[in-house]
C-alpha cells in the first residue's frame, strides 16, 4: 500500500515511517522540518518539505497518489495553545482540513488522525475516561484536536472517505524532543542526564496515562488494516502522577534532583484513557511497560550524548 504521514520526520511520526516500510509498504512523507529532523526518516520513503497549512500541499499529494494518509503533523504543545491560540488553529485546525481536502481531491478512501485523548476530554470524574464521556477541552490545543475530529466525521458521511482518530494519551520513548515537545519524560530525562535539576510544574499530583510510541505505532497499524471508522482511545489505562514518573526517570537515570515551579494555564489535573473500544474494534492492546519503556527512552538519550 502507498502510504503518506504527515509529519514524518517527528517524534511518532518517524517510528512510524520505519514501522511501515518494515511491513512491505510504500512510504511518503510530508514535514515542513519545525521540529522534524530530516535525518529520522528512512532514505527509502519518498520525502516533501511542506507545510500542512499552506495551498500547495494538494499538489504534492495528488503527485504521491497514496492509498491512505496519516496525518500526524501538529503543533503539539498545550502552553504554545495557549500562548498563541491563533497559531495553534492555522496548524491544527487547518491544516488538518487542508490535508483532508487534499486528501479527497488526490481519491484517499482511508485517512488516520493523529488526536488527543488526554487534551480532549478535559478533567474528568470519570477515569479511565472512555470515548462516550463528554469532550470539555481544557486548552486552544484540545478545541483544535476534537475540530479536526469534526471534520473527520463530516468527510465520512459526506464523500464516504474511511476515517479514524486516534485519540492518545502521553506517548513517549527514544526520538522525542527534549526541547520542542510537551513530553515530561523527554524533558526530565534530558535534564537529568545532563546533571540539571529538572522542575516539575505544580504540586507534582497531576495524573497522565503514558503510553510508548511502539505501541501507539501498532495502534495505527491496526487501524490500517480495518476497514472502520470512528474515535479510538489509544492509552494504557493506567493512571500516574507525574511525582511518581519522576522517580521512575531518577531511578533509570541513577542521579537527578527535582523541583517544583507553577502550574501551567492551560494543563489539566488528570488523565487516563479506557481503552476497551479499541481493544474490541481493532484488536490493539498496550505492551510496554511504563517501567521498561522509561528504561528504554533513558538508553537511548544515553546513546545521544
Amino acid at each position: 500500500m502507498k502510504i503518506l504521514v504527515t509529519g514524518g520526520a517527528g517524534f511518532i511520526g518517524s517510528h512510524l515511517v520505519d514501522a511501515l516500510l518494515t511491513n512491505g509498504h510504500a512510504v511518503a512523507v510530508v514535514d515542513n522540518l519545525s521540529t522534524g529532523v530530516r535525518e529520522q526518516v528512512d532514505q527509502r520513503a519518498e520525502f516533501h518539505e511542506a507545510d500542512v497549512a499552506d495551498a500547495g500541499l494538494a499538489a504534492v499529494v495528488k503527485k504521491v497518489r497514496p492509498e491512505a494518509v496519516v496525518h500526524l503533523a501538529a503543533q503539539v504543545d498545550v502552553r504554545k495553545s495557549v500562548a498563541d491560540p491563533v497559531e495553534d488553529a492555522r496548524v491544527n485546525i487547518l491544516g488538518t482540513l487542508n490535508v483532508l481536502e487534499a486528501a479527497r481531491q488526490a481519491g484517499v478512501r482511508h485517512f488516520i488522525f493523529a488526536s488527543s485523548g488526554g487534551a480532549i476530554y478535559g478533567d474528568t470524574d470519570l477515569r479511565p475516561t472512555p470515548e462516550s464521556h463528554p469532550a470539555v477541552p481544557a486548552s486552544p490545543y484540545g478545541i483544535g484536536k476534537l475540530s479536526g475530529e469534526h471534520f473527520l466525521r463530516i468527510f465520512h458521511k459526506t464523500f464516504g472517505m474511511r476515517t479514524v482518530a486516534l485519540r492518545y494519551a502521553n506517548v513517549y520513548g527514544p526520538r522525542q524532543n527534549a526541547l520542542g515537545e510537551a513530553g515530561v519524560v523527554a524533558i526530565f530525562t534530558h535534564r537529568l542526564l545532563a546533571g540539571q535539576q529538572a522542575v516539575i510544574n505544580g504540586d507534582g499530583k497531576q495524573s497522565r496515562d503514558f503510553v510508548y510510541v511502539g505501541d501507539v505505532v501498532a495502534a495505527n497499524l491496526a487501524a490500517l488494516q480495518a476497514s472502520v471508522s470512528g474515535a479510538f482511545n489509544i492509552g494504557t489505562g493506567r493512571e500516574v502522577i507525574i511525582d511518581q514518573v519522576a522517580n521512575l526517570i531518577r531511578q533509570a537515570v541513577g542521579q537527578g534532583d527535582f523541583s517544583h515551579g507553577p502550574a501551567k494555564p492551560g494543563e489539566q489535573m488528570t488523565s487516563c484513557l479506557d481503552n476497551r473500544l479499541v481493544a474490541k474494534t481493532l484488536g490493539w492492546r498496550p505492551k510496554m511497560p511504563l517501567e521498561e519503556g522509561i528504561a528504554k527512552t533513558v538508553a537511548w538519550f544515553l546513546g545521544q550524548h
